[in-house]
């Protein structure tokens, strides 16, 4: 069983990092769904942006099984909808979801880096 997880995602993409004393482990999803540009239109409701695939959230969510504590990190609002998508169908798995935080895209390297500090920060109060 591994403790920590970072998930890095955003609206397309997701990587699970299972990250140990000494190595992490990367696993890519991706949404499979033709890509095509949304358009937005003056006076029209709606942020012209393209849902999140339930799909790619739910294997997401398969990606983390055994894993006590999770980080999840990316651009834009997929963090927090994928975050909400737990609340929903995965309530045991959304409680191991330590925090939700604001990311760019970064290289693997960073989040890995980014996620062992900030886990080696909350190991101390959890």
């Amino acid at each position: 069983m591994s403790f920590h997880a970072c998930v890095w995602l955003d609206q397309r993409h997701a990587k699970i990092f299972r990250i140990g004393a000494m190595t992490a482990d990367m696993q890519s999803v991706s949404d499979d769904r033709p890509e095509h540009h949304v358009h937005r239109k003056a006076n029209h409701i709606g942020e012209g942006t393209l849902e999140m695939d339930h799909e790619l959230m739910r294997e997401i969510a398969e990606g983390l099984g055994g894993v006590e504590a999770i980080l999840v990190m990316g651009p834009g609002k997929a963090k927090t909808v994928f975050k909400s998508y737990l609340d929903e169908h995965f309530p045991e798995l959304a409680q191991r979801v330590w925090d939700v935080r604001a990311s760019d895209h970064p290289t693997d390297a960073q989040i890995v880096a980014e996620a062992r500090s900030w886990f080696r920060t909350q190991d101390r109060m959890h």
